[in-house]
Parts: C-alpha cells; sequence; structure tokens
C-alpha cells in the first residue's frame, strides 16, 4: 500500500495559518510522518465535501470523510501504522485527550474567532472573501448566527465568558500535565494523537491577529514549545 494514490481535500489558509482547519492539519501531519505520498487539493466551499466538511481523502477510488474515519481507514490500509504502536492504555488516554482538545477546547477557539465582536471582521475577511462584496456582510452573518447557534447546542455557549475562560484554563492545564516533560505524549515520537492535540493548539498559539483565547494560552509557554516539537519532528508548519 506504499505506493497508494491518495488526494487530501482540506480547507485553505487564513488568520496567519496556511491551513486554518485542525482537523486538515492533522491529517496532513499524519500523512507526512507516515511518508506517505498525497497530493493536496483546496476546498473553497466545504458544504461541497461529502458530509458538508473537510477533511476527506480520495483513495484508490475509495472516498473517507471525516478525520477520526480517515484515521482508521489508513490504520487499515496501511496494516495498522497509525495505531499499531500504542498499548491499550496508551491508546485510551490518547482517545480521551483528542476529544478533550477536538470537541471542547476547539469549540472555545472557535468562538473565540467566530462570536468575538471585535474580531469577527477577520473571520469575513478570511472565510468569506470570495463573496461578492455586496452579500459578503449576509452571507457571514448567516454563517455567524450558525456557528452560535451550534455553540450553544454543544453547551459551551450557555456559559458566561468568565466561566468559558476557567473552562480553556482547565482545557489547557490538562494536556499541559498530559504533554509533561515530553517531548510527546508518549515518548520520543509523535502518535496520531499528538497530531490532533496539537493541530488544536496551533489554531489558538498562531491564530493571527490574537483572539482572547490565543492571549489566554500565552503563560503555556511548554505547550507552545511541544507544538513546535511536533511541526519539527514531522516537517511541516501550520504558518
Amino acid at each position: 500500500m506504499a505506493d497508494s494514490e491518495i488526494t487530501l481535500f482540506t480547507l485553505g489558509g487564513a488568520f496567519g495559518m496556511r491551513n486554518v482547519s485542525p482537523f486538515c492539519f492533522k491529517t496532513e501531519l499524519l500523512l507526512t510522518h507516515l511518508d506517505q505520498p498525497f497530493t493536496l487539493e483546496v476546498v473553497q466551499d466545504p458544504r461541497k465535501a461529502p458530509k458538508g466538511k473537510l477533511p476527506y481523502i480520495r483513495m484508490n477510488g475509495v472516498t473517507v470523510a471525516d478525520s477520526e474515519l480517515i484515521m482508521a481507514h489508513l490504520d487499515r490500509v496501511l496494516d495498522g501504522r497509525v495505531y499499531g504502536g500504542l498499548s491499550p492504555q496508551q491508546a485510551a488516554y490518547g482517545t480521551a485527550l483528542t476529544r478533550l482538545a477536538e470537541e471542547h477546547l476547539y469549540w472555545l477557539m472557535v468562538a473565540s474567532r467566530w462570536l468575538d465582536d471585535d474580531w469577527f471582521p477577520n473571520v469575513v475577511t478570511g472565510f468569506f472573501g470570495i463573496a461578492p462584496a455586496l452579500i459578503r456582510p449576509l452571507v457571514a452573518a448567516g454563517a455567524r448566527r450558525q456557528a452560535a447557534k451550534t455553540y450553544d447546542l454543544q453547551g459551551l455557549g450557555r456559559h458566561s465568558p468568565e466561566e468559558q475562560r476557567a473552562f480553556a484554563h482547565a482545557d489547557l492545564r490538562a494536556i499541559e500535565q498530559a504533554v509533561g516533560d515530553g517531548p510527546f505524549l508518549f515518548g520520543t515520537e509523535p502518535t496520531v494523537h499528538d497530531f490532533a492535540v496539537a493541530a488544536v493548539l496551533t489554531g489558538i498559539f498562531y491564530n493571527e491577529p490574537a483572539t482572547w483565547l490565543t492571549r489566554l494560552a500565552e503563560p503555556y509557554e511548554g505547550l507552545r514549545q511541544y507544538v513546535d516539537q511536533v511541526e519539527r519532528i514531522v516537517g511541516i508548519s501550520a504558518r
């Protein structure tokens, strides 16, 4: 399977990063780390993706959507190279940390971009710049309303700003403790769970201009170094 042809369909760049989606970036990190040849194809409108979101891959005529399902598919066709090096305990621990990063901290990152009145103009420019100028504000406002509704349904949107900041600190402290002295979660080599966690952190630390979550994360210098180390060993950077 080493010569399998893979196309990774992904979001493009915004906010100072060449890939604004942590789910797309973690998939790119994994494919690169596995030394698996692939081609990147930027999709401007995620609604056109198979599940209405990115990333997805096309591999030997098979389309797989959603980053977690992509990981599972790659693990099957690449003889366990994605998860095979993890013990059952490490796999469980890594899954829990990935859920924390992608299903909780990620939504705080989304809110820091989309739901901050002062920061939202950057979203309009970064995500909706291709829309005609006359309808751009309407399109962006509609997408923002949907983001606010999703955030409320997720549950975090029902808390005060102070409570949301406390949740963010708790998430960052938990990851900081998990990484410890590192360099990675489970030893001297990164795993798929490092790619998931680091991809979310990249979107926090290197977001330009800084959001309230970027500023809140600044004291966690060890986590910034962890992100840099993951990118350095893989050989690609989100910036």
